[in-house]
């Protein structure tokens, strides 16, 4: 019987390069004889793609605060029933773009339902389960980035004011300060493979 696998995700606000570095990342752990699942959220199963589609479609006044908590807490539960956990029980590493940590900043912090809060959406919805490790991309000028890039399709979330991912940014900062052993900073500034190098050095004591 396989041991278990890890679960790793990748966190931080617009423009920090998470979709980059987590391709990256994988690589990097295939390299090492690893064998790797990667995913998304919201999404990474048939049915939270099905409610992807209805978080990020659409304008910013869709939904209330609670209720696109309670959409993302849906999708997760599905994700982690029918992708995350039977990816572990076969001995694979799971890296996914997004967790609940981006629903504690975004919902919980940004949106002002409070973490505690959206912490207890998740542990009806999907047992409280964490990841084995929570690296949050950190760069300076992140969402300038973003914007300069924006070729007008941004998602209802991503499109929402600078002051906004300013208060997501911040609430990143709270959660890592309150759980440093699962939640860990990466600066994202320099070059790709840089990052890549420092998001390796932030997971080494979970390496076989």
């Amino acid at each position: 019987m396989n041991a278990r696998g890890r679960f790793i995700s990748l966190e931080g606000g617009e423009g920090v390069g998470k979709s980059t570095q987590l391709r990256a990342l994988a690589a990097a752990l295939q390299e090492l004889g690893l064998t790797v699942v990667t995913t998304r959220e919201p999404g990474g199963s048939e049915g939270a793609e099905a409610i992807r589609r209805l978080l990020l479609e659409g304008d910013d006044s869709r939904w209330s605060a609670e209720a696109e908590a309670l959409l993302f807490a849906a999708a997760r539960s599905d994700h982690v029933g029918k992708t995350i956990r039977p990816a572990l029980d076969r001995g694979q590493w799971v890296l996914s773009d997004r967790f609940v940590d981006s629903s504690l900043a975004y919902q919980g912090g940004a949106l002002e339902l409070g973490i505690d809060r959206v912490r207890q959406l998740h542990a009806f919805g999907s047992g409280g389960f964490l990841p084995d490790r929570t690296l949050i991309l950190l760069m300076d000028g992140g969402r300038d980035r973003a914007l300069a890039r924006d070729t007008g399709e941004s998602d209802r979330i991503g499109g929402r004011s600078t002051d906004f991912h300013d208060s997501v940014e911040r609430a990143f900062r709270t959660i890592a300060a309150e759980e440093p052993e699962r939640v860990r900073l990466v600066d994202a500034s320099g070059s790709p493979e840089a990052v890549t190098g420092r998001l390796l050095d932030q997971l080494a004591d979970l390496l076989p």
